[in-house]
């Protein structure tokens, strides 16, 4: 027996026909590369998302044709955003933080007809464009000045007729968006979104027990737009009508924070780098900027100290929320929102757990696998994490080689190794490549870093395993002090002796200016790894 529902399709389509018909009176917000603000509706972006679809048809693109974009988190980039996949292009966004070589290989991998991209960018573009095979491309002109001999967004815009557009009739199936892994284990892997898996994933968002966004918030996405999706905020705030506001290229701490208080921000989103340096700056000027109706701060891409999220609620009163997710996730896979239970735990019980990777979002499966064999619930047994779920990768476009991360019944390897307590919380231990193995026991490298940044002269950690003739491989910390703090060696090293026997320890710990970072703020620890290959740990 069927079911007697309307076959519906899951749409983004769907999302712009409720934005217009509910919250066309709505506010974007763009600060632009001169700092100046940007403001309109989203009636008015929508009308220009429209005007976009028909320009990119006028040109010859048509339904499952990729359209590149290299460009900051701005209102054309949301346009992109809609207007692309509204006519059933796929959109597929560049990170504009890539090597050149990369870069080139990305978009003919991808297959781009098309490639929008900012102004800001086109020195970026001079570099790879002699080894591209795209048809048009359309400069955003960001900075006033016209590009010689290129295609113009404005002009475009302006030449479409907005009555020439009509809403397709789209499959939810079909392919809406694309983005490519950062490569930091070989090429990049491009993973194709559906309509379907964009919309769900929006929905999980929007819940009361994930991040709750509303029609009355006010979103920043700190992390770009050409990254994950901004992890799926512009399409969420689509759907409920929340205020978007646009950072553009401006993401320094002061830059972010006056816009936070400007603009009464109720949730922003990043990697722990920005907010790392964002918390030193409000310890050095409390009370300078007035963050009352921030709610939440959703951190992602790297383990989130314990520390960090007690100095951000103690001293400044602001609520941290962990996240873990991939590219291949879409990318939110899990959040580590509180149960009514832990919400009435003891404060340290509830920061050990707002400092794991947090609960599965719904209809996110997880599990953790040791060999063959499942690992228990029960916080203490280490596996790699595999998950599934309507918003997760089945496999990567034109990449044989990448079947190897999807197992035969199903489930996606995320390269995550982790432990899942009794309450279902995800605890990320470290990445396969970078979990340390030392006479047979495995020390977990993220943990380590955690617990160095706990110490309040140390502003950033990376901790790496060296080679070792007798236990094949010991820890080595690499450490950024704070401007104006001190630290020794050894001090570092008692300081981590309250959490971690004494065969953990690093045998070394060296400080370096700097760590180096993926085109996404991760640590890269493979140049770390690099950099030390032959040094051979300390007695």
């Amino acid at each position: 027996m069927d079911g007697l529902m309307m076959p519906y399709q899951l749409t983004i389509p769907a999302l712009m026909r409720r934005a217009e018909t509910l919250y066309g009176r709505k506010e974007i917000v763009t600060r632009r590369p001169d700092k100046s603000l940007h403001r309109y509706t989203y009636a008015e972006m929508l009308d220009r998302a429209k005007r976009l679809a028909v320009a990119l048809q006028d040109l010859g693109l048509r339904p499952g044709d990729r359209i590149g974009t290299l460009a900051w988190n701005n209102y054309q980039h949301l346009e992109a955003y809609l207007g692309v996949p509204a006519f059933g292009g796929v959109l597929h966004t560049l990170n504009l933080r890539l090597h050149p070589d990369d870069l080139a290989y990305i978009i003919g991998h991808a297959g781009d007809r098309a490639l929008l991209i900012d102004a800001t960018l086109l020195p970026l573009y001079e570099r790879v464009k002699d080894r591209l095979d795209v048809e048009h491309v359309i400069v955003i002109p960001t900075t006033g000045q016209r590009a010689e001999g290129l295609l113009d967004y404005e002009d475009l815009l302006a030449g479409a007729d907005p009555s020439a557009f009509a809403y397709p009739d789209l499959d939810e199936n079909s392919a809406m968006a694309m983005c490519y892994t950062s490569g930091t284990t070989g090429r990049p892997k491009g993973v194709v979104y559906s309509h379907r898996g964009i919309v769900l994933h929006s929905l999980g968002c929007a819940m009361a027990d994930t991040l709750g966004i509303c029609e009355a918030d006010v979103v920043l996405p700190v992390v770009p737009m050409f990254h994950a999706n901004a992890w799926g905020l512009p399409f969420t705030c689509t759907m409920v009508g929340a205020k978007q506001v646009l950072p553009g290229p401006h993401l320094d701490p002061v830059s972010l924070l006056e816009l936070f208080a400007g603009e009464r921000v109720t949730i922003t989103a990043g990697v722990p780098t920005i907010w790392l340096g964002m918390l030193q700056v409000l310890d050095k000027e409390p009370g300078k900027y007035d963050l009352s109706a921030m709610r939440a701060m959703l951190i992602g891409g790297a383990a989130v100290p314990e520390s960090m999220i007690r100095s951000y609620q103690e001293r400044h009163g602001l609520t941290v929320i962990q996240g873990w997710g991939m590219t291949e996730t879409a990318p939110v896979g899990s959040l580590g929102t509180l149960t009514t239970e832990l919400r009435q735990a003891p404060p340290d019980e509830q920061y050990a757990h707002r400092a794991m990777a947090g609960l599965p979002m719904p209809f996110i499966e997880v599990r953790g696998r040791a060999g063959d064999a499942e690992i228990p619930w029960d916080g203490e047994a280490m596996g790699e994490l595999e998950v599934r779920g309507p918003w997760v990768a089945r496999a990567y476009h034109d990449s044989p080689e990448g079947a190897a991360s999807f197992t035969a019944d199903g489930w996606f390897r995320t390269g995550d190794i982790v432990s899942i307590h009794p309450r279902g919380y995800i605890e990320i231990r470290d990445r396969a490549k970078d979990v340390i193995k030392s006479g047979g026991e495995w020390i977990s490298s993220v943990a380590m870093e955690n617990a160095l940044m706990g110490h309040p002269a140390v502003a950033e950690a990376a901790v790496i395993a060296v080679p070792d003739p007798k236990w094949q491989e010991r820890p080595l910390a690499c450490v950024v002090l704070k401007e104006g703090r001190e630290a020794t060696a050894t001090e570092l090293r008692d300081h981590l002796a309250a959490d971690f026997a004494k065969w953990q320890l690093p045998d070394e710990i060296v400080f370096v200016p700097a760590i180096p970072k993926t085109s996404t703020g991760k640590f890269q620890k493979s140049a770390l790894r690099e950099r030390y290959a032959g040094r051979a740990a300390v007695e």
